[in-house]
C-alpha cells in the first residue's frame, strides 16, 4: 500500500510543479512583467530545480519553498510592474497639471487682453468725448463773443443812432430857433 501511494504522491508533485513551472513560464511571457524581479524568477528557478532533483523527505520542503519562491516572484514582478504604471500615471498626471497650468496661463492672457483691449476703447472713447465737450464748450465760447460783439455793434448802433437822433434833434431846435428869427 505504501507503494501506491508513493507514485500517487510523487505525480502530484510533479504536477504541483509543472503548475509552479507554467506560472514562472507566465511571468517570462507577460510583457507588462517580464523585465522585473529577475533575481526572484532566478531564485524560483532555482528552487523548481531543487524540488527536481529532491528525493524523500527533502521533496515537501523543497515543493514548499519552490511554491513560496515562485509567488515571492510573480509578486515581486506584479509589485515592480504597478510601482512603474504607478510612476508613469505619475508622470502623466504631472503633464497634464503642467498642461492645465498653461492652459489657464493662456486664458488669463487672453482675458487680461481683452482687458486691456477694453480699457484702450474706452479710454480712447472717453477722450473723444472730452475733445467733444471741449470742441462745444469753445464753441460756446466763441458763440458768446459773437454775441457779445453783436451786442456790442448794437449798443454802438443804437449808440450812435441817439446821438444822431439827438444831434438831429439840436439841429432842428437850432433851426427852430433860428427860423422864427429869419421871419421876423
Amino acid at each position: 500500500m505504501s507503494s501506491l501511494l508513493l507514485p500517487a504522491a510523487r505525480a502530484a508533485e510533479d504536477a504541483e510543479r509543472a503548475r509552479l513551472a507554467q506560472r514562472l513560464v507566465a511571468i517570462e511571457a507577460d510583457p507588462a512583467r517580464n523585465g522585473f524581479a529577475a533575481y526572484e524568477r532566478l531564485q524560483a528557478q532555482q528552487a523548481l530545480a531543487a524540488l527536481a532533483s529532491a528525493r524523500g523527505k527533502q521533496r515537501a520542503d523543497a515543493l514548499q519553498i519552490a511554491q513560496w519562491r515562485v509567488e515571492t516572484a510573480e509578486l515581486a514582478a506584479s509589485t515592480e510592474a504597478a510601482r512603474r504604471e504607478i510612476d508613469r500615471l505619475d508622470r502623466e498626471r504631472s503633464e497634464l497639471l503642467v498642461e492645465a497650468s498653461r492652459q489657464e496661463a493662456a486664458r488669463a492672457r487672453q482675458e487680461a487682453e481683452r482687458l486691456r483691449i477694453q480699457a484702450q476703447i474706452q479710454a480712447e472713447e472717453a477722450a473723444r468725448l472730452r475733445q467733444a465737450a471741449e470742441q462745444e464748450a469753445l464753441a460756446r465760447q466763441e458763440a458768446e463773443i459773437v454775441l457779445d460783439d453783436v451786442a456790442g455793434d448794437q449798443a454802438a448802433k443804437l449808440r450812435a443812432a441817439r446821438q444822431r437822433e439827438a444831434e438831429l434833434a439840436r439841429r432842428e431846435a437850432e433851426l427852430l430857433k433860428g427860423a422864427p428869427a429869419d421871419e421876423d
